[in-house]
């Protein structure tokens, strides 16, 4: 199982007929059980590309080649959940045949288990990213897209947050593809992190981190970090290979 990618170029026009270039060069590929994380500035376009990936815009020059009839679990930058809808609600929904057992398991590990019945005006931001996140594992999916699902929440939260994300990722055989502006969720989540330039985006390197996420330490940590702001501003025409 394999996600390939080769996006040549993604433009739109605006209102006034003006033409933006949105992408101009993005490749790259993930195998089954890998996480690859987009990291750019915003405005790159990178939720754009999520979309293209997920078979939303199908309006670009180039080729997406996902696993035949794969499942997709996507986690918007928003929540969006329906709030007529219970959290357990929303989650059946989008995977209405969903195992009880695996459900509630998932529930547990999310911190969600008191909150099943509780409708999204009663959650917080950042449990109702939880149910999002739910909502996305519980279709068991082949291909994960997470578009900035740690946005707004202070640190603390987002770091908690992370770490589930991370033990339910691993538990999981499948393609996770993550978008993020925060290069220390980058590290301590990717198992290949793609940097991007300003729009149109481009590839200015792909680092693969070898050590699984489990086994790193701090230093570690902060030398990768360290060679990721170096690629983005000490070389920033550089494509390195996988």
């Amino acid at each position: 199982m394999r996600l390939e990618v080769d996006i040549a170029s993604k433009t739109f026009k605006s209102a006034a007929g003006e033409q933006h270039d949105v992408i101009a060069g993005v490749a790259f590929a993930l195998d089954a059980g890998e996480v690859g994380v987009l990291v750019g500035p915003s405005g790159c376009g990178k939720s754009t590309m999520l979309r293209i990936l997920a078979g939303l815009d199908p309006d670009f020059q180039g080729r997406v080649s996902r696993p035949a009839g794969a499942r997709i679990g996507f986690v918007f930058q928003e929540p969006r959940l329906l709030p007529w809808r219970s959290v357990e609600e929303n989650v059946r929904l989008a995977a209405p045949g969903a195992d009880d057992a695996k459900l509630s398991a998932l529930f547990e590990v999310l911190e969600l288990k008191a909150h099943r019945n509780h409708f999204p005006g009663e959650l917080s931001v950042g449990l109702a990213r939880r149910v999002a996140l739910a909502r996305a594992f519980a279709v068991e999916p082949e291909l994960l897209i997470l578009d900035e699902p740690l946005a707004s929440l202070d640190t603390a939260l987002a770091s908690r947050l992370r770490d589930e994300i991370a033990m339910l990722v691993d538990g999981r055989s499948m393609i996770t593809l993550l978008v993020t502006h925060d290069v220390d969720d980058a590290v301590r989540l990717g198992d290949r992190v793609i940097l991007l330039s300003p729009r149109p985006a481009r590839v200015l390197a792909q680092l693969p981190i070898r050590t699984p996420r489990s086994a790193r330490g701090e230093v570690e940590i902060a030398a990768i970090k360290s060679e990721i702001v170096r690629r983005i501003y000490g070389c920033p025409t550089q494509q390195d290979a996988p």
